[in-house]
C-alpha cells in the first residue's frame, strides 16, 4: 500500500488535527519522498515510518507539536536540516538502518534544541573512530545516543518508569491497610482462640457432670439391687 493511502485509511473518517499519533510502518513512498503528510496535522505528537523507503526529508510539512520521529531502516543519507526547519520540537529521532555515513551528515541536527535520545543503529557512521565522542561533542544536547548516555548508562524506559511510580503510589497505602489488617485479624484470632478455650472448658465440665451422673446411677442401681437380695434372704430365713 503506498502511504497516501495508509495515511487516509489511518484517519478513519477523522480530520487530521484529530491525529496525534501516526504510524506508517512498511507502506511505500513511490518517489522516495513523504507523501499524504500535510500542515493540516497541527496535532501529531509522535510519527511512524519505518521502512518506507524514504530517501529525503524535503516533502515533510510543518509538524510543530511533533515530539517523536520514527524513520528506520529507510535510505536516507541527508537533507537532515528539513527537520529544525519543520520539527523543531523534536525530542526522539531514530534514524538508525539508513545511509548516513559522515558526522557531516548528523550536524543539521544541531538545531533541534530541544533533541534528547537520538537513535544511529545500523548506520556505516557508528563504524567512526571515536563515534560516540564526536556525536556528543557535536550535539551537546543530546543525552542518549543509541540508547545510552555519555557514562554508558542506559536510556529508561518512560513506560516502565510509570508503572514503577504507580506501583510506589500504589504501595503504600495498601501496605499500611494491609498491616492494619493483620493486626485486628490477630487481636479478633487472640479473642476467638479464649472463646475457644472458654467453650472447651464448658464441654469438658458437662462431660465429667454426666460421667458423674452415670457413676451415681449405677451405684444406686446396685444399691437397689443389694436391698433386693436382701429381701429375698429374709423370706426365705
Amino acid at each position: 500500500m503506498d502511504m497516501k493511502k495508509r495515511i487516509n485509511l489511518e484517519l478513519r473518517n477523522r480530520s487530521p488535527a484529530e491525529i496525534a499519533e501516526l504510524v506508517v510502518d512498511n507502506s511505500r513512498s513511490a518517489d522516495g519522498e513523504v507523501e499524504g503528510l500535510t500542515d493540516a496535522f497541527t496535532e501529531l505528537e509522535f510519527l511512524s515510518m519505518v521502512n518506507v523507503g524514504l530517501s529525503s526529508l524535503a516533502k515533510l510539512p510543518s509538524l510543530p507539536k511533533l515530539r517523536k520521529l520514527e524513520l528506520s531502516d529507510n535510505n536516507l543519507s541527508g537533507s537532515l536540516e528539513t527537520l529544525s526547519e519543520k520539527c523543531p520540537n523534536l525530542t526522539y529521532l531514530n534514524l538508525s538502518g539508513n545511509k548516513i555515513k559522515e558526522l557531516s551528515n548528523v550536524e543539521a541536527l544541531q538545531n533541534l534544541k530541544s533533541l534528547q535520545s537520538l537513535d544511529l543503529f545500523n548506520c556505516e557512521i557508528t563504524s567512526l573512530e571515536d563515534y560516540r565522542e564526536s556525536v556528543f561533542e557535536l550535539l551537546p544536547q543530546v543525552t542518549y545516543l543509541d540508547g545510552f548516555d555519555q557514562e554508558d548508562n542506559e536510556a529508561p524506559d518512560s513506560e516502565a518508569e510509570d508503572e514503577d511510580e504507580d506501583g510506589e503510589d500504589g504501595a503504600g497505602p495498601t501496605g499500611e491497610y494491609d498491616e492494619e489488617d493483620d493486626e485486628e485479624e490477630d487481636e479478633d484470632g487472640s479473642e476467638g482462640g479464649e472463646d475457644e478455650e472458654d467453650d472447651e472448658d464448658d464441654y469438658a465440665e458437662e462431660e465429667e457432670e454426666e460421667d458423674q451422673a452415670g457413676v451415681q446411677g449405677q451405684k444406686r442401681k446396685r444399691d437397689a439391687d443389694d436391698e433386693g437380695e436382701d429381701d429375698d434372704d429374709d423370706e426365705d430365713d
